[in-house]
C-alpha cells in the first residue's frame, strides 16, 4: 500500500522500500491464486517454504565476521515456529475444500486481526532495553483502532461480496473460518516475534533493502537485521516442516508427485508456480515485519480480490472492490475529513456507510429476485420435504425429463457443485472409531454387525481404508437371503457349484484356509484366493459359488422377491437384532458340509441357458407389476426420464435410477444384453451366486471384481501426459462386444447405436450463453437449447470402433461397412487424450479403473451396477452419460469450450485421480470382500441370529 494513503504512523522512511514490497506481494499473490495447482497444494508450499528457509539460513551464515547471529532469544523462536505452523494449517484448510469457495474468507483478516489486537490475546512485549531514537523509527503501527469500527465492518462486508464464492456446505463455511482465525493468528505471532528478537538483540539502526525482502544490518549495526532474518528463517522452517508432513499424508503423489516437477527438471521452466509459491511467502513474512500484521492483512485481501475480477469479471464485483478501498482508505485515516465546496465538511464515514446499506440492499434484492448462483441442485421432492424451493419443475408430460429452471448456472456445472457438497458430506461424515463405526452400523441396518467385525474395522484401519461406513450395497444384496434358512443357502450353493454345466468356481473355506478350488480360469482361482489371503483365517467354514460368466444370472419373480424381503426386513433380522448380547464367534462346521477335499456333483440344474437369445422378459421379472418394464403394452411403454434425467438433453442427475432396469423399457432395443447376450445361463430361485457386476433386476450378489485386483488392465504413469499436453477430444476405441449379433441385432445394441449417435451427419442440441453476443452483458449467463450441424464439434469426438466380433458372418460384413475399422489405441497410449469413454461391454467394462487413474477425465456409460456404488460418486470422480447420449456432445462441449467448464475440467480429473488412488487399491478390495463374506458367513451360520459383535 502507498505510504501516501497512510497516516503518518504507517509511513516508513524507505519509499522505495515501501512500494515495491506490497506490490511484489500483492502480484505473487494474485497469480498464485489463480494459478496453483489443487492437487499439490501443499507440497508446493512445503517446497516453497524449505526453500525459504535454506536461503535465509545461507543469508545468516554470510553475516558479520562469516558467523551466524545467534542474538535471537528462545521466545521470539518460539513464536516464529508456532507462526509457520499456524501458517500451514491455513493451507491444509484451503487444500481440505480443494480451493472453492474459501477465498472470501481473506475478507475476514482485517476485521480478525482489529479483535485480537483490541483484546490483547498475546502476552505483552517485552520492554525494550533502549527507547527508539525517535519517533520516526518507532514500529510503524505502534498503536492499533481500539475496537473494530465502523470502515472496517463496511471493509469486510464489502470484500466477501467482491470476492463471493459459493459456500457449498457448512463444513465449507467452518474452513473459511479457520483459515481466516490461523492466518490472523500467525500473523501477530511473526510480528510479536520480530518485536522480541528486535527488544532482545542490542537494538541500532537497520537499513532494509530495496527490494524489502530480507533487512540487511548496517555497517556497524548490532543484529537486528540478523535477528529479523533469523525470524523469518524459524517461520520458513515451522511451516516447511508442517506442510510436508500435511503432504505426505494428506496428498496423493500419484497424481504426479515430483513428478510433477518432472523430478524437479521443470522448476525453472513450467513450473512458475513453484517460484511463485517462494515469493509469496518471503514477502508475506517480510511485508509483517516491516509494516506490522495488520498493514499486511490488507494484501491478501487485494489479491483475492483481484484474482476473483480476472477470473470471473463483473461489475458489481468492480463496484464492491471501489467500496473495499475507499472503506480500507477511511479505516487508516478515521479521523480526516474532506473538505466540500461550501466549506461545510462532510463526515467520510457517514457517506460510505449511506453507500454501503444501498449498495447491499441492492445486492439483497437482486440476489432475491435471480440468485447468482443456486447453491444446491433441488428437486420437486425437495419442496415437499419442507424446503419450499425447487431449481427444477415438473415436466409437462408423463415419465419427460426434469426441466431445469435456473438458466444462468449452466445444468452441468450446478450437477457438480451438488454432487461436490453431498460427497464431502459423506467423507467428513466417517466413524473415527470402533464404537462409531459399531453404532452406525446398527442404526443403519437395524442388526448387530456380525461376528468379528472388531477384526475387520483392524484390518481396514491399518490397510488405510478413506470410508469405514459406507457398504450399503452390501446389505442390500444379503438382505433377501435372511429370509431363507441357512441350511438351504448352503445346499444351494452346493447345488451351483456341483454342476459343471452351470460354468460356476467353487471355493471351499475349511478351518481358516481356502482349502480348495474348482472350475474357472487360473488367474481368476488365483486371484480370489490371494484377494482372502490375508483374513481368511477370521472366516468360518463355508462354500462359495462364483460366476465365471460375465452376465449375471440370479433373477428371483417380483412376487417372490417381495416376499423374501418381507420376511427378512420384518421377521429374522429384528430377532437378531432384539439380542442384546450376541456371540462374537461364528458356529462349528455343519454337518452338511464336506470336509473341503472335493466339490460333491450335482445331477441337476435348476438353470436355464439363454444364450444368443433375447432375455427381455426373464431379465424384468423382478420389477414391480407397475414399473414401466412391466407395462402390459409395449407399445405404449415409456421410459421415467423425470426419475434420472435434466432438460431436454437429459444429463444424469441420479444414476441410480438411471441403471434401474424397470424404469427403462427401452434397453430391450437399445442394451446388446437384453438384445442378446453372449452368455447367460439363469435361475429364477434365489441363489447365493458372486458376481462382478449385474444388472438391477437380478439378485446376485456383487463382490470386487478379480480382475481389478490381478491388474489384467494396468495403468502405466510414466506413460501418461500432463493436461495441457493432452489431445482436445473424447476417445474411445473398441469392439463390438455387448452382445451376440443376429439378423440384423447390432442395430439395437449399446455400443454400436453410442458410436453411431456421436459419428452422425445430422444436427445436435448444446447449450449456448447468449449473453456473450455483441450489446450484452456478458457476465450475466443466460444458457438457451441452440440446434448445431453435429459436424461443427467432430474435432472433440474421436469414437469409433477397431474390431468387429460376437456376430454372425453376415452382421460381422454389415458392420464393418457400416461403422468401418480404425486402427485400435494401446491400452497405454490412452491417456494422451483429455477426455475418456468408458462403456458397457458384455458386462462392466474392465478398464474403467485404470481410466481414474490417469490425469485424463473420465465419461462413463454403464447400466451395470459394481460394488464400488458406494465408494464412487458421479459428477465428482467421473462424468455420467445416458444411454440415449444426448448430453454427451454438449458434455464434451461444456467442460472443453467453456471457461468454468475448462476449469472444473482440469479439476475433476484430479479428483477422480486422487480418489482411484486411495479407494480403488487392492487392499480397498480386500477390505471390501472381508466384510461381505463375514456378512455372508453369518447368513449361513444356523445360530445367525444369536451371533454378532456387540462391541467391547
Amino acid at each position: 500500500m502507498p505510504s501516501s494513503l497512510l497516516p503518518s504512523r504507517y509511513q516508513q522512511n524507505d519509499a522505495s522500500a515501501t512500494y515495491f514490497l506490497p506490490l511484489v506481494l500483492l502480484l505473487s499473490s494474485v497469480v498464485s491464486s489463480i494459478g496453483t495447482s489443487v492437487a499439490h497444494a501443499l507440497l508446493t508450499s512445503a517446497v516453497a517454504w524449505t526453500v525459504l528457509s535454506v536461503y535465509t539460513s545461507v543469508r545468516l551464515r554470510r553475516g558479520r565476521n562469516g558467523k551466524e547471529e545467534n542474538g535471537v532469544n528462545r521466545q521470539a523462536r518460539r513464536l516464529s515456529w508456532a507462526a509457520g505452523g499456524l501458517l500451514a494449517l491455513a493451507r491444509i484448510c484451503e487444500r481440505a475444500v480443494d480451493g472453492r469457495g474459501i477465498w472470501w474468507a481473506n475478507g475476514l483478516l482485517p476485521l480478525t486481526l482489529t479483535i485480537f489486537l483490541s483484546t490483547s490475546i498475546l502476552p505483552p512485549l517485552n520492554e525494550p532495553t533502549s527507547p527508539p531514537a525517535s519517533p520516526e523509527k518507532s514500529r510503524p503501527n505502534a498503536s492499533y483502532p481500539t475496537s473494530p469500527n465502523t470502515s472496517l465492518i463496511i471493509l469486510t462486508a464489502s470484500a466477501v461480496a467482491a470476492i463471493f464464492a459459493a459456500l457449498g456446505s457448512n463444513a465449507t463455511i467452518a474452513l473459511g473460518l479457520s483459515d481466516a482465525l490461523v492466518t490472523s493468528l500467525a500473523f501477530l505471532l511473526v510480528e510479536r516475534a520480530h518485536s522480541e528478537a528486535k527488544h532482545g538483540n542490542s537494538g541500532g539502526s537497520v537499513i532494509y533493502a530495496a527490494n524489502g525482502l530480507l533487512a540487511q544490518p548496517a555497517a556497524g549495526s548490532g543484529g537486528s537485521g540478523d535477528a529479523k532474518t533469523a525470524v523469518m528463517r524459524d517461520v520458513a522452517v515451522g511451516s516447511a516442516v508442517c506442510t510436508t508432513v500435511a503432504a505426505l499424508t494428506l496428498e496423493s503423489f500419484s497424481f504426479g508427485g515430483l513428478g510433477y516437477w518432472g523430478v524437479f527438471g521443470q522448476v525453472l521452466g513450467d513450473n512458475w508456480m513453484f517460484w511463485d509459491g517462494v515469493l509469496g511467502v518471503a514477502y508475506a513474512v517480510g511485508m509483517i515485519q516491516r509494516q506490522g500484521s495488520l498493514v499486511a492483512s490488507f494484501v491478501p485481501l487485494a489479491a483475492s480480490i483481484c484474482s476473483q475480477m480476472l477470473v470471473d469479471f463483473s461489475l458489481s464485483r468492480v463496484w464492491f472492490a471501489v467500496l473495499c478501498a475507499v472503506s480500507t482508505y477511511t479505516f487508516f485515516d478515521e479521523q480526516e475529513t474532506f473538505s466540500a465546496g461550501s466549506g461545510r465538511t462532510l463526515r467520510p464515514t457517514r457517506i460510505l456507510t449511506l453507500v454501503a446499506v444501498i449498495s447491499f440492499g441492492v445486492l439483497a434484492v437482486l440476489s432475491l429476485r435471480q440468485p447468482y448462483e443456486a447453491y444446491r441442485f433441488r428437486t420437486p421432492a425437495d419442496s415437499t420435504q419442507g424446503t419450499g424451493e425447487s431449481d427444477t419443475r415438473p415436466p409437462p408430460t408423463s415419465f419427460a425429463p426434469l426441466e431445469f429452471t435456473n438458466s444462468r448456472v449452466h445444468p452441468i456445472d450446478q450437477l457438480v457443485r451438488d454432487a461436490e457438497v453431498e460427497w464431502m458430506k459423506v467423507v467428513q461424515g466417517q466413524s473415527q472409531s470402533l464404537e462409531q463405526a459399531v453404532a452406525e452400523y446398527r442404526r443403519r441396518y437395524q442388526i448387530p454387525p456380525p461376528p468379528n467385525f472388531d477384526k475387520w474395522y483392524e484390518f481396514a484401519k491399518r490397510k488405510g481404508v478413506q470410508l469405514i461406513d459406507e457398504y450399503d450395497t452390501i446389505y442390500h444384496s444379503l438382505r433377501p437371503f435372511w429370509a431363507l434358512q441357512p441350511e438351504t443357502i448352503r445346499t444351494r450353493a452346493q447345488e451351483a457349484i456341483g454342476n459343471n454345466d452351470n460354468f460356476l468356481m467353487g471355493l471351499l473355506i475349511r478351518d481358516g484356509t481356502a482349502k480348495y478350488v474348482e472350475n474357472g480360469q487360473d488367474w481368476l482361482q488365483q486371484a480370489v484366493v490371494g484377494m482372502i489371503e490375508q483374513f481368511v483365517k477370521y472366516l468360518p467354514d463355508m462354500d462359495i459359488a462364483f460366476n465365471t460368466h460375465d452376465e449375471p444370472r440370479v433373477v428371483v419373480p417380483h412376487d417372490d422377491l417381495t416376499r423374501l424381503v418381507k420376511e427378512a426386513t420384518n421377521k429374522f433380522m429384528p430377532a437378531a437384532f432384539a439380542n442384546p448380547h450376541p456371540r462374537n464367534s461364528f458356529s462349528p462346521r455343519p454337518n452338511d458340509l464336506t470336509i473341503g477335499t472335493r466339490i460333491p456333483e450335482a445331477k441337476t440344474t435348476r438353470f436355464n441357458v439363454y444364450a444368443h437369445q433375447p432375455v427381455w422378459i426373464p431379465s424384468r421379472l423382478s420389477c414391480p407389476p407397475d414399473s414401466p418394464a412391466r407395462a402390459l403394452d409395449e407399445g405404449l411403454a415409456g421410459d421415467n426420464l423425470t426419475a434420472y434425467a435434466l432438460t431436454e438433453l437429459g444429463f444424469v442427475y441420479n444414476a441410480t435410477a438411471f441403471s434401474d432396469v424397470c424404469n427403462s423399457p427401452s434397453f430391450a432395443g437399445s442394451h446388446g444384453f437384453f438384445e442378446r447376450p453372449n452368455a447367460f445361463n439363469v435361475v429364477h430361485d434365489l441363489f447365493p451366486i458372486f458376481s462382478q457386476s449385474k444388472m438391477s433386476a437380478f439378485q446376485d450378489i456383487l463382490y470386487p471384481s478379480p480382475w481389478y485386483w490381478y491388474g489384467k488392465v494396468d495403468y502405466v504413469e510414466r506413460q501418461d501426459l500432463d493436461w495441457k499436453n493432452k489431445i482436445h477430444s473424447m476417445l474411445w476405441r473398441g469392439s463390438t462386444t455387448g452382445g451376440f449379433s443376429r439378423n440384423g441385432g447390432w442395430r439395437r445394441q449399446h455400443r454400436q447405436q453410442m458410436v453411431k449417435h456421436l459419428n452422425a451427419l445430422d444436427n445436435a442440441k448444446v447449450l449456448e450463453n447468449i449473453n456473450k453476443d455483441p450489446g450484452r452483458d456478458e457476465n450475466t449467463p443466460e444458457w438457451k437449447l441452440k440446434t448445431v450441424p453435429r459436424s461443427d464439434y467432430k474435432e472433440v469426438m474421436d469414437v469409433h470402433f477397431s474390431h468387429i466380433g460376437q456376430c454372425d458372418p453376415g452382421d460381422c460384413d454389415a458392420m464393418k461397412e457400416y461403422f468401418g475399422i480404425t486402427e485400435g489405441v494401446d491400452q497405454q497410449d490412452h491417456w494422451k487424450w483429455k477426455y475418456l469413454l468408458d462403456m458397457d461391454g458384455n458386462a462392466f467394462s474392465g478398464r474403467f479403473y485404470a481410466f481414474l487413474k490417469s490425469k485424463s477425465l473420465v465419461f462413463k456409460m454403464a447400466v451395470f451396477r459394481e460394488w464400488h456404488a458406494d465408494w464412487l460418486k458421479p459428477w465428482v470422480h467421473f462424468i455420467p452419460l445416458s444411454l440415449r447420449g444426448d448430453e454427451a456432445l454438449e458434455a464434451v462441449r461444456y467442460f472443453s469450450g467453456e471457461p468454468d467448464g475448462k476449469r472444473d475440467a482440469v479439476r475433476l480429473a484430479e479428483q477422480g485421480r486422487e480418489w482411484a488412488a486411495k479407494a480403488l487399491r487392492n487392499e480397498d478390495f480386500e477390505v471390501w470382500f472381508f466384510r461381505l463374506l463375514l456378512e455372508y458367513g453369518r447368513l449361513v451360520d444356523d445360530a445367525r441370529a444369536e451371533i454378532g459383535y456387540a462391541g467391547s
